[in-house]
C-alpha cells in the first residue's frame, strides 16, 4: 500500500516543484521589468506549485519542496538585483530617446519654409448622398 502511495505522490510533488520553478522564473523577470501584477500572479501560482510539491513529503521526500522554496528565494533576490542594475541603463536610454525627439522637433521648427510650400491639388472622389 505504501509503495502505491509513493508512486502517486512523488510524481505529483516533482511536477509541483517544476511548476513552482517556472513561476519563480516568471516572477524574477517580472520584478526585473517592474511588472507588479505579473509578479503577483506568478507568485500566486508558485504557491499552488509549492503546495503540490509538499505532497512528496508523504513519501519522506522533501527535496521537491526545498527546491521550490529556494527557487522562489533566489528569484526574488535575482529579480531585485536585476532591477537595480538595469534601472540606470533604462533611464539613460529613455533620456537619449527623449533628447532625439526634442532635436527632431527643433529641426522641424527651423524649417518653416518647407511647411508653407503650396500643396498640389488633389482630386476628391468622395460621394455625397443628398437626402
Amino acid at each position: 500500500m505504501t509503495n502505491t502511495l509513493v508512486s502517486v505522490f512523488v510524481p505529483i510533488g516533482v511536477t509541483g516543484a517544476v511548476i513552482a520553478l517556472v513561476c519563480a522564473l516568471v516572477a524574477a523577470f517580472a520584478i526585473a521589468r517592474g511588472a507588479a501584477g505579473l509578479a503577483g500572479g506568478a507568485i500566486g501560482v508558485w504557491i499552488v506549485g509549492a503546495l503540490l510539491s509538499v505532497s512528496a513529503s508523504f513519501a519522506a521526500l522533501w527535496t521537491p519542496f526545498f527546491v521550490a522554496a529556494i527557487g522562489l528565494g533566489v528569484a526574488l533576490i535575482a529579480g531585485t538585483v536585476l532591477r537595480v542594475v538595469l534601472a540606470p541603463l533604462l533611464a539613460r536610454r529613455a533620456a537619449a530617446v527623449e533628447q532625439a525627439e526634442v532635436e527632431a522637433e527643433s529641426a522641424a521648427a527651423k524649417a518653416p519654409a518647407a511647411a508653407s510650400a503650396p500643396r498640389p491639388a488633389t482630386l476628391s472622389t468622395d460621394v455625397v448622398a443628398v437626402a
